[in-house]
Order: C-alpha cells, then sequence, then structure tokens
C-alpha cells in the first residue's frame, strides 16, 4: 500500500513552503501491500482555489481496505529520466492519464482527469533528474508569484496544484491549447504576423517585468523567443556548447574579449589562445559547420521575414541579445522601445 501525506494551503501561505524537501517514501513500492490500519492523505503539495481548501472524500478512494482507481505497478523511468505512463493510468488515486500532450526539456506535459474536481487538466511530469527538480521548484515559485499578481486569471496559465510522485516533480495546470511551438510546428513553422510578435513580446516582457527580477538570461530569452515567432525557426538551433557559440558569433558577432578572459577553466577548450573562438577549427563535424555557415547576420535574418517595423525590431533585438550582461536591456526598458511605443502612438492608444 502506498502511503502517501497531504498538506493543504489557503493561496496566501504558498511562498512559506520551504524549497527543498525530504526524499518521500510514500511511493516506493512495498513488498506486501498491507491493509491500511489508519486512513492516510494521498498526496504532497498545494492546491490553489482562491483561499478555499476542499473537503476531499477519502471514502471514494478505498474500498474495504483496498486503493481504488490507484496508481499503477512501479516502472522504471526510460534512459533520460522520463516517467514512463499508459494511457488509463493513475498518477496517484486523482489523476487518470487520457493522452501525451507534450515534451520538452524538462519533461512531459500529460492530460489527465481530475476526478476530484470532475475536470480535464495538463500535467507537467518534471524528469527525475536533480538539476530538473531544483528547476521546477523554481517554476512553482515563480507561478505562484504570477498568479498573486494576476488578478482573474486571465493573463497567466493558473497552476492548480503540485506534488512529488515517484521521485518526479508534478505540477498541475488548467487546461489550455496547444504551445507557441506545437502550433508553429502544426502550420509547417511558417512565421506569425508582425503585430502578433509584437504583442505576444509586449506579455512576455511584462511577465519578465512583474516578478521584479532582474535576470539578464530570462530578456536574452524573449530575444530568441521573438525571432523564432518572426521566423518560424529556434535561433540557435543546437545542444553542442562550441557549435552553439560559434552560432551566436556568426549571428551577432564576435564575443566580447573582456568576457572571453573573465572565463572560467572549463570555457577554456572553446578557444584558442585563451582570445578566440576554436571554430572551425573545433568542429565534430562538417554537417556542424554547415549548419553554423548558414546562419545570416541578426539583421538580414529580421529583413527577410519582417516588412514594417523591421529596423525597430532589429534596434530591440540588439538590446536583447548584448553579450553582456550587464549591457543588456532591462524588461521594463523594453517595454518602453519605439517597437512597442510606436505602433501604440500610431494607433491612439495611451502609453
Amino acid at each position: 500500500m502506498e502511503t502517501q501525506w497531504m498538506m493543504e494551503f489557503p493561496h496566501k501561505n504558498m511562498d512559506k513552503r520551504p524549497r527543498k524537501r525530504p526524499r518521500l517514501t510514500w511511493d516506493m513500492p512495498p513488498l506486501v501491500p498491507p491493509p491500511p490500519k489508519v486512513l492516510p492523505a494521498f498526496y504532497c503539495g498545494q492546491e490553489f482555489t482562491n483561499g478555499a481548501v476542499p473537503n476531499y472524500a477519502y471514502s471514494s478512494v478505498y474500498y474495504n481496505g483496498v486503493l481504488h482507481n490507484g496508481s499503477p505497478p512501479w516502472r522504471p523511468d526510460d534512459k533520460d529520466g522520463h516517467y514512463v505512463f499508459v494511457v488509463g493510468d493513475y498518477i496517484t488515486p486523482r489523476y487518470r492519464i487520457l493522452s501525451k500532450m507534450g515534451e520538452g526539456t524538462f519533461g512531459r506535459v500529460l492530460e489527465c482527469l481530475d476526478s476530484e474536481r470532475k475536470e480535464i487538466v495538463a500535467i507537467k511530469i518534471v524528469r527525475s533528474i536533480h538539476k530538473y527538480r531544483e528547476a521546477a521548484m523554481i517554476e512553482i515559485d515563480v507561478l505562484q508569484k504570477l498568479a498573486r499578481h494576476d488578478i482573474g486569471g486571465t493573463r497567466c496559465v493558473q497552476i492548480r496544484h503540485w506534488f512529488d510522485y515517484r521521485n518526479h516533480i508534478c505540477i498541475v495546470f488548467e487546461r489550455l491549447g496547444p504551445s507557441l511551438y506545437d502550433f508553429l510546428r502544426k502550420n509547417s513553422y511558417r512565421s506569425f504576423p508582425i503585430d502578433l510578435v509584437r504583442e505576444f513580446g509586449r506579455q512576455l516582457l511584462e511577465s519578465v517585468a512583474c516578478l521584479g527580477w532582474n535576470y539578464p538570461c530570462d530578456v536574452w530569452s524573449v530575444g530568441c523567443i521573438l525571432v523564432e515567432l518572426c521566423s518560424g525557426e529556434a535561433l540557435f538551433q543546437t545542444h553542442e556548447n562550441l557549435e552553439h557559440l560559434a552560432m551566436m558569433e556568426r549571428v551577432l558577432g564576435p564575443l566580447p574579449p573582456h568576457m572571453i578572459i573573465r572565463a572560467d577553466r572549463r570555457a577554456e577548450k572553446y578557444f584558442r589562445r585563451g582570445v578566440q573562438l576554436d571554430w572551425p577549427e573545433g568542429a565534430t563535424s562538417r554537417e556542424s559547420m554547415r549548419a553554423v555557415w548558414k546562419l545570416p547576420r541578426l539583421q538580414n535574418l529580421i529583413m527577410q521575414h519582417v516588412d514594417h517595423s523591421a529596423g525597430d525590431l532589429i534596434d530591440l533585438l540588439q538590446g536583447l541579445l548584448r553579450y553582456d550582461p550587464s549591457e543588456r536591456i532591462k524588461a521594463r526598458e523594453a517595454l518602453r522601445h519605439p517597437f512597442f511605443t510606436r505602433d501604440m502612438r500610431r494607433c491612439g492608444f495611451p502609453l
């Protein structure tokens, strides 16, 4: 019998949850499932219901001491740490898997039926790898902060709940439509109209700005996303470090020498004499070299896909994609950029 521990908190107490938790033992497969002497609760996490704590009907979970609609037999994760599932399985007694919605670097997203609320939800099941589990806890903190500022719950995806299941952080969301990437893929990677790119960019930057963070890496990410939305393709489509750096130099120009000099010892293998990128000499294959050489400069890339507003967008991207984080434009500054404000003035909107 899997013993499980529930914790329910009102919305106002969400930030009091500790960042790290000890490894839970409730979902370890026992040799013989004994009948429960005391009815246990069945998962760990937080419920977000505008401050209300639901009254769970535990009697519907257990029948004569046997778990009804319980979790499936324990299965090992795949080689990449992804949770292995079968449609129709339960993730805890509450969530029944209906389909797979998507997969990314951090994990998989499954469409599930919430048997308590009788609604369809999307559950992000994070890979059982330490760095991704840590990142998931940060994501939960961010989602909580966004939820507090999103009055009415209309501007940002809503987190319903989170829990730790078989060493996988699981984040329960409202079920929405396809992601931007899935939409691009199903639309044969055709780019979005520039006015829609502008609106997506505004919303992204508003989200970063409302968090009150000063993380230049988030601004860099927004720049990469804007390029992908207006071109239909990822800006730096690689997972190899040296090739990635070569792509950056191809699109944005040479890396600043002062940043190369400050790099730690782990980066020395990517540079010749400590001042120049080891490319193409260090390339792993001709395919890698071709992938870099086919990339245009940033200005040319944007001009290929954007008609009006191209000049403003190029200038904005050059600020978002500055190599030196200390020189990179801040989110609030970017929102005042002519790429956003010029269009609002033309349409007669107050700034």
